[in-house]
C-alpha cells in the first residue's frame, strides 16, 4: 500500500475492504467497491457494493458494512476503509457519509485504489457541519 504509513490494525482494515471488493455485485456499472468497518469493540465488518436492475435498489459498500456491523450489535465505529479496482482514490457518497455519521461524530477513513494507492481522511473531512443523533437527544 502506497502512501500511509499504517498500523497493523488499519493495514488489516484496507485488506479486509480490498477482499470485500472483489465480492462485489456491479454487473451494471463494473465498479466495484468494497468497505471494511472496525467498530469500538475490535469487531471488523465488511461489505460490498451490490446493484440491482432496479437502480435505486442498489446498496454501497459502506452501508453494507455498517448495517452488518449493526446487525451484529455495534454502534460506534473507529475507522473505516473503502476500496476499489479502478485508478481514482474512492470516497463514499453522501448517503454513505451520512450513515457513517450516525455511528460516529468523526473517525478515520482510509481509502484505496486498485494500483495500492492509499489515501486517509475522516469523516470531518468529508462531512463537515454534520447532523447527528445527537441533535435530537439519542445517545447511540
Amino acid at each position: 500500500m502506497k502512501g500511509l504509513n499504517l498500523n497493523h490494525t488499519y493495514a488489516e482494515l484496507l485488506a479486509q475492504a480490498q477482499e470485500a471488493c472483489s465480492n462485489a455485485y456491479a454487473p451494471y456499472s463494473g465498479y466495484k467497491v468494497g468497505a471494511a468497518v472496525l467498530w469500538a469493540s475490535g469487531r471488523i465488518t465488511t461489505g460490498s457494493n451490490v446493484e440491482n436492475a432496479s437502480f435505486g435498489l442498489t446498496i454501497c459498500a459502506e452501508r453494507n458494512a455498517i448495517f452488518q456491523g449493526t446487525a451484529k450489535g455495534e454502534r460506534k465505529i473507529s475507522a473505516l476503509a473503502v476500496a476499489v479496482l479502478t485508478e481514482e482514490i474512492p470516497s463514499p457518497c453522501g448517503a454513505c457519509r451520512q450513515v457513517i455519521r450516525e455511528f460516529c461524530t468523526d473517525c478515520d477513513i482510509f481509502l484505496i485504489n486498485g494500483r495500492g494507492e492509499t489515501k486517509e481522511s475522516s469523516l470531518k473531512k468529508l462531512l463537515p457541519d454534520s447532523f447527528g443523533p445527537e441533535f435530537l437527544d439519542i445517545d447511540v
